[in-house]
């Protein structure tokens, strides 16, 4: 079978970029399967090491907003017509369209109306959905979003949560989760909460940097990613890191506010490396995560965050807080295998009614 993947950028990224890449590369492996991949932009010899064919389609000489109609169009021209297309970026053509966030459900999350380029984004996000065999939701919230708020029939749009590479996000002994913190500079009396972030504004920095400055607990909020500006008490900045597996291990917890999280993966790696979650309550990937994981609260309710705070700092001072089985803490499979395995499924189901 021949499979067309399509994406953005194809590299060691997060959010669609990492599941594009992850996907293509269980894919390739499977025998009897030919991958191409059509990007915008390939991290240098990814796709030649992963044995996927690359197509870039180069659209940094259109402005911003002009970008994702293009390089729909020029897809059309060169995929082959006997591809299953697996779309992980707006494009029309997808028999099967990949769904870890919606452009209505953001805005409405956000209240903000939409702009012109915002109807562009909408439109073709529509396209896809309206034309695809099957939509693929990553949460349950996802598949609402597209029934409701797209007019998807129901039994078109199937729920697969999003796979982790179980390999590389595992719980260490003792002894090297101490070597880790002190690597990174974890004090023994410090909790720390990691904040793995490359949107401030869209995962609550603002929200959590507030309450950790005015905190008098032990606590850090330990900052991975994006840089964050400004001094501020109790916030330290860990820069990027491609060691994300490590700082999970080596923090206390790991957390996150955001106002819109259509899943939230980092969620899922954190509880694999047997590291529990502070996460705001509407994150969907808490579908899947037993609440004992979790010490959850509401954004718009301050109390709460307090209140979770300081139930993670006694629970990691008693030592109480790690999670000695993380699988046991997940309610679905997280192995990229068995996610692939679902997806060649819908693409055979998908060239059987193309032919048909």
């Amino acid at each position: 079978m021949k499979i067309g993947i399509s994406c953005n950028r194809f590299g060691a990224g997060g959010g669609l970029e990492r599941y594009a890449l992850d996907i293509s590369q269980a894919m390739a492996g499977r025998a009897g399967t030919e991958v191409s991949v059509y990007a915008r932009r390939f991290d240098a010899g990814v796709a030649q090491a992963s044995g996927i064919e690359p197509h870039r389609i180069v659209v940094s000489w259109l402005p911003g907003k002009l970008r994702d109609r293009y390089f729909s169009w020029r897809l059309q021209a060169r995929l082959p017509a006997d591809a299953v297309l697996i779309g992980c970026n707006r494009v029309r053509g997808s028999d099967i369209a990949i769904c870890g966030g919606t452009h209505r459900g953001y805005l409405a999350a956000r209240g903000t109306p939409p702009r012109r380029s915002d109807r562009w984004q909408i439109d073709l996000e529509s396209a896809q959905y309206a034309g695809a065999h099957c939509v693929v939701a990553h949460s349950a919230l996802m598949r609402r979003e597209v029934v409701e708020l797209y007019g998807i029939p129901e039994n078109r749009v199937h729920l697969l949560y999003p796979p982790v590479d179980t390999q590389r996000f595992a719980p260490v002994d003792d002894a090297t989760r101490a070597s880790l913190r002190s690597e990174f500079g974890f004090g023994d009396d410090e909790v720390v909460f990691l904040f793995p972030s490359s949107g401030h504004a869209r995962k609550g920095f603002d929200l959590l940097a507030d309450y950790f400055s005015k905190s008098s607990l032990p606590i850090t909020l330990a900052v991975a990613g994006r840089p964050v500006g400004r001094t501020i008490p109790r916030v330290r900045e860990l820069g990027y890191s491609s060691r994300i597996d490590a700082l999970y291990r080596a923090a206390d917890f790991t957390i996150l506010a955001s106002g819109y999280e259509p899943f939230g993966l980092v969620g899922v790696e954190s509880v694999l490396c047997g590291t529990p979650l502070v996460f705001a309550d509407n994150i969907a990937c808490l579908e899947v995560i037993r609440p004992q994981a979790v010490h959850a609260f509401a954004r718009d309710r301050a109390d709460t965050l307090d209140q979770a705070i300081r139930a993670a700092v006694q629970a990691a001072q008693s030592g109480q807080a790690r999670l000695a089985q993380p699988m046991s803490m997940l309610d679905y499979d997280p192995r990229i295998g068995t996610h692939v395995d679902s997806l060649l499924a819908l693409a055979a189901q998908a060239m059987a009614a193309r032919r048909a």
